[in-house]
């Protein structure tokens, strides 16, 4: 299936959707967070068929976001966050905070986080960078930046 091209866009968001837009994306960044770092394990943990885990694994690794490691003389690679691919965990993270609030229903959460800071168990808070207040959508204004469009 042709993938849309958002990487043109002047918008963050597309942007962003082009490197992880599609659902298995954010799975396979959350099985090698978590540290299923071999083709193997992330198959068997997502159930995906080879050609589209491949597929997502070349993509994420183009895009800087995931670096193939060799773990053996055989061509057989581990698959590691970079820089840029934890900070994508960030965003992976308010959608859990979402989704735990949300979807999880009288269960609860299916995972829990311990922050390790402080050892307790806690989940993401947006807060503004430069007062350390909360910032969540109602609480700014959008502006056109130096990348706007036109």
């Amino acid at each position: 299936m042709q993938r849309t091209n958002f990487s043109g866009m002047a918008c963050s968001i597309a942007r962003t959707l082009d490197v992880i837009g599609e659902p298995w994306s954010p799975l396979v960044l959350r099985d090698v967070w978590v540290g299923l770092n071999r083709f193997d394990q992330i198959q068997a943990d997502l159930g995906i068929s080879r050609k589209v885990l491949t597929e997502r694994l070349n993509h994420l690794v183009d895009q800087g976001v995931l670096v193939r490691r060799p773990y053996d003389q055989r061509p057989r690679y581990e698959y590691h966050l970079t820089k840029k691919g934890l900070e994508l965990v960030d965003l992976l993270m308010v959608m859990t905070r979402w989704g735990d609030r949300w979807l999880s229903g009288q269960e609860g959460p299916p995972v829990l986080y311990r922050h390790h800071a402080c050892g307790r168990i806690s989940d993401v808070d947006l807060r503004c960078a430069h007062c350390g207040e909360p910032m969540h959508a109602e609480d700014i204004d959008t502006l056109p930046g130096p990348g706007a469009a036109e």
